[in-house]
């Protein structure tokens, strides 16, 4: 393991980054959590540095082989350890994902999956990742499947890809959908040189999911059916009953994420900007004043049986926070991302064994209506939750938390 660690950290580049990811911060001064003897949870202190007490409180819980299969969860906290690992310059947390990431690609670069949904090619992104820490070709090969499996992957008529290549899944486009895959276009693009598909493609696919999903409220729906069929479907509209927060929070980051990517020219750039500034308003009209978090449901606030959300008001908050910094939109929208950082933050503590636990997570989730929703466990250091905390965190540390 220590010869897998020194070689990781010889090969890492340092000077060149992927275009849709953030920059880098300066390394944290203090990065430390409770003492195990802590009797009693430890909330936030502005001077700890959460992404790397994150980290290393789910590397202590789980190794590369026990964290999980191949899976969109586990590939999005990894992601979200490679933010910290980028800025802290830890090679453990690189070696983690590369450990991870080696029990499905071989030397060869197969990879036994189909590729048969958009939920199972996320965490291709962790082999853009590697193909870029590394240079190892087996990393661009594996990827390359994902590339050359949307060749022939099933679209709606307009160009949407469906959630998935199954009956059960035809026809259909669920907001979650656009994170799984357009994040992956843009960096395999920029990676291998195949932007000028891959920056048309994801921007393509965030219009198409954007055109049907919004609605007047700037709120987009769960899902849309475009055959009408699925039980949820509105006979008329297509669309799924409800705004469920964590879709539209995958949404909401994949458009940063691709907007960060795509050249100022990219035609639907405009299109894009005014989808994310609509739903922006919205987020900031939605946002519970109590807690600076976000509702599973998040126009219902109101009702009793509704509750607060961790990983989607992880999400909203990254994604505002990056808007504004990046000019996409207002520069108001940093205090309403300081304040879902706040909220955030309050579900985070420190056991007495020293590590972290985030709570308030949604389990995964099927498109249902409010009453499935709100019933849905919520999680302690989930998976989901652990990804969007991270993703955000490496966005807002330092800011203020009082």
């Amino acid at each position: 393991m220590k010869r897998l660690r020194a070689a990781v950290a010889a090969v890492a580049l340092t000077t060149a980054t992927l275009a849709a990811l953030p920059a880098a911060a300066p390394p944290p001064a203090v990065a430390a959590v409770a003492p195990a003897a802590a009797a009693a949870p430890v909330r936030p202190a502005a001077a700890t540095d959460w992404s790397t007490a994150v980290v290393e409180s789910t590397m202590a819980r789980y190794t590369p082989s026990t964290v999980g299969g191949w899976s969109y969860p586990v590939g999005l906290y990894l992601y979200g350890q490679y933010l910290t690992y980028r800025r802290t310059q830890d090679a453990r947390y690189l070696a983690y994902i590369k450990d991870y990431v080696d029990r499905f690609v071989k030397s060869d670069g197969s990879i036994d999956q189909s590729f048969n949904s958009l939920d199972s090619m996320q965490a291709g992104r962790l082999l853009v990742i590697l193909h870029h820490e590394t240079g190892q070709d087996r990393y661009r090969k594996a990827a390359q499947k994902i590339r050359d499996r949307l060749n022939t992957y099933p679209r709606t008529s307009d160009g949407g890809f469906w959630h998935a290549d199954a009956s059960s899944r035809a026809h259909q486009l669920w907001s979650d959908g656009v994170y799984m895959v357009n994040p992956f276009l843009v960096e395999y693009g920029k990676e291998f040189g195949d932007s000028a598909y891959t920056d048309d493609e994801a921007a393509r696919q965030l219009a198409v999911y954007g055109g049907h999903l919004q609605v007047a409220s700037g709120l987009l729906r769960h899902a849309y059916d475009e055959s009408r069929s699925a039980s949820w479907a509105d006979p008329v509209t297509g669309l799924a009953p409800e705004h469920w927060c964590r879709a539209v929070g995958w949404y909401a980051m994949a458009v940063v994420n691709v907007l960060d990517a795509i050249p100022v020219n990219q035609p639907r750039r405009p299109q894009l900007l005014t989808i994310f500034g609509r739903l922006a308003a919205a987020l900031e009209k939605y946002q519970d004043p109590a807690t600076g978090r976000w509702f599973q449901v998040i126009d219902k606030g109101g009702r009793g049986d509704n509750w607060t959300e961790t990983s989607c008001s992880s999400m909203f908050t990254y994604a505002l926070s990056r808007g504004a910094q990046q000019h996409y939109l207002d520069p108001h929208y940093t205090d309403v991302a300081r304040r879902g950082y706040r909220g955030v933050l309050a579900e985070l503590s420190v056991g007495s064994d020293g590590r972290t636990d985030l709570a308030g997570i949604s389990v995964g989730t099927n498109v249902g209506d409010f009453a499935y929703y709100v019933a849905r466990t919520r999680a302690t250091d989930d998976f989901h939750g652990l990804g969007a905390f991270l993703i955000m965190n490496e966005q807002l540390r330092g800011e203020s938390v009082s």
